[in-house]
Formats: structure tokens, C-alpha cells, sequence
């Protein structure tokens, strides 16, 4: 495991300096310089690609790990298991750029103490200044994370193969806006997991004969859910039970094609996980200053006295709203709390298989309205803001009714 990650290291070095030279060799085709820039630059490329062909040789020279023969299928598990990375061995030397293996978190001693995140106190959000991938800044625009400080370039999510033809129109209208877009690392909810946390449910997974990087549709969804809910439990799931899985089938599938993608099932999967074997206070520390940037302004918006409470249904209301997924129809509207909204009357997520969507006590049963603090608002709703990461239209994590 030490030469792995030796020589994986040693791939990424390679990678971010051969990006450097490419987005480099661009802006010199691109944009002209003066005579001094240009002998400086030249010294900076010749100095890149030699330590980028040391790299090569060091990669190749590096010792070889015997591969057995196995099928797609374990290769996926594989992929499952590093974050739907790849191996080193798999790195390829022409143009395009495969990413590394991601690095999973590990959980520390104060994770489950509570994190102090003040509501008058309001963070200052700033970007990083180069591309994450090239690290090089260049006059072209750069790509923000919604989610994250890092930016990019569109080229080099291009030549890692993170932006293909559909999604490039998308990042481009989406990144500079309130609706914002998630890089790769936060778009993946799976890398949320510990290597503990990804075993567990690798071990779930392959107990519920699902397959990695296949598309589940009802039967199969519900089928995994009662064999899920059977082995916690050791009982049947009851009707009302089995109602909102099916109702969370239709959220994963707001278009409506019968089945649910695989890195969608993944991302549900593995914040249901999270919500199981983490306390609300480990979940609040994932939030980022820009997650926690608009669960303020949220907050203090519907906070419309200022003592610092505000009712229960409005937290619920919250719940149901800003912090689900915007449909692809309303991407151009204006978001000022979070990149979420409310979903449309018609979206499949809002759908109650004719049912009334809301079930309100009657009168004469209504109990006392709840009030609810900032740190109570933070902790009933933290789920549902990470599961709001992925650029994925899909609402990966239900509200219940």
C-alpha cells in the first residue's frame, strides 16, 4: 500500500505540472507577450516539461504492483472504493488526463464536540487565486465552487475529463451565478465517507447483491430497501415505510425515466449513512464557510423580530425549500439564500402519488408552535444541505412530510 500511494503521489505531480505546461503553452499562443516575458516564459517551460519527463521516468521507473485477472465488475468495486478514482497503472500520458485516487477523510478526536459557528458573526468568503487542477492563474476566467474555495479553468476540467459536452454548457451559465456549480470533490457525496464508513457500506451493498455503477429502477430500490431495513431491524418494513421510499425513488428520478443513476443511488446511500453513524455536531463540521454563509442569511431572514427564534414550521419550511434541489427549468432564477429552491408544484420530487403533500392536524388538535434557535436550525437541517452538494437534479435526500 506504501509503493500505491508512493507512485500516486508521484502521478499527481506529474498530472498538475504537465497541465501547468499545456495551459501555459495556450496562454503563449493566445496572448503575445513582451521580449522580457517571453525569455522568462520559455525558461518556465523548459524547466516544466524537464521536470515533467523526470516524473515520467520516476512513474515508470517505480515498482510494478501484480494486477490479477478480474472482472468489470471488480474493477468497479475497486473505483467504489477509491471515490471513483483510478489506479496509477491506469494513468494516461496522452492529452487527456485521468484523475488520481481520492484520499479519503479520517475522523478526528473533537468531530463529535460541538462546533461553534456564530449567527452575528459573518464569515468572509474568498476563492483561491489559482486552478486547482494546473495551479496556474491565467487571464481566462476561472470556474468557482459553489461549495468549496477552489477554482478552475475549463480547459483543464476538460483534459481531466470532468466536463464533458453536456455538462460545459452548464458549468459555464450555472458557475457565476447564485445557483452556482460544485467541483468534482464536492459534487461526490461518497467521499464524505471514512474508509471505516465506505466499508460498511460496500458490505451493505454486496449483502443486497446491487452492482456498482448500474441503474436501479423501483423494483430494485425497494427490494434493496426491505433487504436494508429487514437486516438493521430484523422485521419486515411496514407500508408507510416502504410509501416513502417509493417517494424518495421519485425524488432521485425528477425526469422520470423508470430508474435512478448509479452516482445519484451512491449519493443518497451514503448520506443516509452519515445521518446513521454520525452526530448532528461531526455532520456540522463538513459544512463549509459558504454552506454556512447561507444557512445564516436563511436564518436571519426568516428571523423577522430578531430575538433569535424562529417557529417550527418555519425551519420546516426550510427544509422543504432552500435547501432541495433547483429543477433544470428554474436554473435561471434568482436565488438569493442558497443555489436551492422550491420545487415546482409538477416536479416528480413534490409528487404524493395523489396523496395531499402536507398533512396538517386540525384545529382542535394543533399543539403549542415549537421555536427553534440557530444552533437548533443548524442541526435539523445540516443533512439536508450536504445533500444538496451534487450538481445532480435529483434530491438526494427526502424531507419528510
Amino acid at each position: 500500500m506504501g509503493v500505491l500511494m508512493s507512485r500516486r503521489q508521484t502521478v499527481e505531480r506529474v498530472q498538475k505540472v504537465s497541465l501547468a505546461v499545456s495551459a501555459f503553452k495556450d496562454g503563449l499562443r493566445e496572448q503575445p507577450s513582451t521580449r522580457r516575458r517571453g525569455e522568462a516564459g520559455t525558461s518556465r517551460r523548459a524547466t516544466l516539461e524537464q521536470e515533467v519527463q523526470e516524473g515520467e521516468e520516476e512513474a515508470a521507473a517505480g515498482p510494478s504492483q501484480p494486477e490479477e485477472s478480474s472482472a468489470s465488475a471488480k474493477a468497479a468495486w475497486e473505483r467504489l472504493r477509491d471515490g471513483r478514482g483510478v489506479e496509477p497503472e491506469e494513468f494516461d500520458r496522452a492529452n487527456r488526463f485521468t484523475p488520481p485516487a481520492f484520499i479519503r477523510p479520517k475522523r478526528e478526536l473533537h468531530d463529535d464536540e460541538p462546533p461553534d459557528i456564530s449567527l452575528e458573526q459573518r464569515e468572509q468568503i474568498v476563492n483561491d487565486e489559482m486552478c486547482e487542477i494546473c495551479e496556474v492563474w491565467t487571464a481566462e476566467s476561472l470556474f468557482p465552487c459553489r461549495i468549496c474555495p477552489r477554482v478552475y479553468h475549463d480547459g483543464c476540467l476538460r483534459r481531466m475529463g470532468y466536463l464533458q459536452k453536456d455538462s460545459a454548457v452548464e458549468v459555464t451559465e450555472t458557475a457565476h451565478t447564485e445557483t452556482g456549480w460544485s467541483c468534482y470533490y464536492c459534487d461526490n457525496l461518497n467521499l464524505l465517507l471514512t474508509e471505516e464508513e465506505m466499508y460498511s457500506l460496500m458490505e451493505t451493498l454486496k449483502n443486497c447483491k446491487i452492482i456498482p455503477e448500474t441503474c436501479l429502477t423501483l423494483d430494485d430500490f425497494l427490494h434493496y430497501k426491505h433487504l436494508v431495513h429487514k437486516q438493521q431491524f430484523e422485521k419486515p418494513m411496514a407500508e408507510a415505510q416502504e410509501e416513502q421510499a417509493a417517494l424518495q425513488f421519485n425524488a432521485l428520478d425528477p425526469d422520470k425515466k423508470g430508474h435512478i443513476e448509479w452516482q445519484d443511488f451512491l449519493s443518497h446511500e451514503s448520506i443516509q449513512l452519515l445521518q446513521k453513524l454520525r452526530p448532528q455536531n461531526a455532520l456540522l463540521r463538513l459544512l463549509t464557510p459558504k454552506e454556512r454563509e447561507r444557512a445564516r442569511a436563511a436564518f436571519l431572514a426568516l428571523d423577522q423580530d430578531n430575538d433569535g427564534f424562529i417557529g417550527e414550521g418555519e425551519c420546516r419550511q426550510a427544509r422543504h425549500t432552500w435547501f432541495r434541489k433547483h429543477q433544470k427549468e428554474m436554473l435561471s432564477c434568482n436565488v438569493s439564500i442558497s443555489h436551492v429552491g422550491p420545487i415546482s408544484e409538477g416536479s416528480p420530487a413534490s409528487s404524493r402519488n395523489g396523496k395531499s403533500p402536507e398533512k396538517i392536524l386540525p384545529a382542535t388538535k394543533q399543539e403549542e408552535p415549537r421555536t427553534v434557535d440557530w444552533p437548533g436550525f443548524l442541526r435539523e437541517n445540516v443533512a439536508y444541505i450536504l445533500a444538496a452538494r451534487p450538481n445532480s437534479a435529483a434530491l438526494h435526500l427526502q424531507p419528510p412530510a
